[in-house]
């Protein structure tokens, strides 16, 4: 996923006389938002050296770090700052926070470079994720019977997430995306008509030069789709779970040539085997990534296919779910 919104700030501002010790800060957590427009974000705030800081993912991109985070009485306040295409300040957007219990009370309001309001204040709310549980021993998990996503005949099982141009094809047996870039075409992500919960997902890949696509795990966990042959290891790179667990060696292959993915997602723990190497192995997942239907992590999900970027190929999608 490449996204068109640039977040990027890496400069932290931190109120350090009004910094509650970890212990005593209800907001220091990860909290699962649904943002004014009714997409999913997300917020991770900690406390290091008696300061705070914040991350934070707006709808679709990257998870990104906040301009800077502090607590006024009972208040959190964190802000972020929005840059356009050429990299200059646009916009500085200013969250506050509630909390009641295990729940965020959040508004939101924009103010452009020049200081003048932006649209109107919003509110919006979070709900605290629990703690990931320690990771499981995957040899004694259990799996059921294997389905098969892909027909290699037709789009049956399968759907477009929301009205869009439709660039999905069954042809000889590959399931293949076909974007084209003409003013007022849009093109739509795929998902299955099922929904699951944790299982093993082993399937097939060609990425043409400069191809950028993603399968989404629950509909709220991307697994990179991307042509990164050669590349150095980056968390937005083939295999990667999309800017927030970095693969830990390259397994690429060449632009156009058949690649394996193994994917197995259990308690939110994440192993990624690509091309029989394993690349991400059994590591926690901290939240939702860009483009999720859903910041709610506890309930099941399709799977579906990035669309809307570039040409893509996929074949031989086989899908265990596990049995509890």
């Amino acid at each position: 996923m490449i996204s068109s919104i640039r977040l990027l700030s890496f400069s932290a501002v931190f109120s350090l006389g009004a910094v509650l010790n970890a212990a005593d800060n209800p907001f220091i957590g990860r909290w699962a938002l649904t943002i004014p427009n009714g997409g999913a974000g997300w917020l991770g705030v900690e406390e290091k050296g008696g300061a705070l800081s914040s991350s934070i993912l707006w709808g679709g991109g990257s998870v990104v770090p906040t301009a800077s985070t502090k607590m006024e009485g009972g208040t959190l306040i964190v802000t972020r700052e929005q840059k356009n295409k050429e990299g200059k300040l646009s916009a500085i957007e200013t969250i506050t926070a509630k909390v009641e219990g295990d729940v965020l009370k959040l508004t939101t309001s924009k103010k452009n470079d020049a200081g003048k309001e932006v649209g109107q204040p919003a509110e919006f709310a979070g709900k605290r994720i629990p703690d990931v549980p320690p990771a499981p021993d995957l040899s004694k998990v259990k799996f059921g019977a294997q389905i098969q996503l892909l027909n290699g005949k037709d789009l049956a099982g399968w759907r477009l997430l929301k009205e869009a141009d439709n660039g999905w094809s069954v042809v000889d047996g590959v399931l293949q995306n076909r974007v084209t870039k003409e003013k007022g075409k849009h093109f739509g992500n795929l998902r299955t008509d099922a929904e699951f919960e944790d299982f093993n997902l082993k399937t097939e890949v060609r990425t043409p030069e400069g191809s950028n696509s993603g399968i989404y795990l629950r509909g709220i966990y991307e697994v990179q789709i991307m042509e990164s042959f050669g590349k150095p290891l980056d968390s937005h790179h083939m295999g990667a779970l999309y800017s927030r667990i970095t693969p830990g060696v390259n397994a690429e292959k060449p632009a156009g040539e058949w690649q394996t993915l193994d994917i197995t997602l259990v308690d939110r723990h994440l192993t990624v085997i690509l091309n029989g190497k394993t690349i991400i192995d059994n590591q926690p997942v901290l939240g939702c990534t860009g483009g999720a239907m859903s910041s709610d992590e506890f309930k099941p999900g399709p799977i579906y296919l990035q669309g809307d970027h570039t040409n893509v190929d996929y074949r031989n999608m086989l899908l265990r779910p596990v049995v509890k």
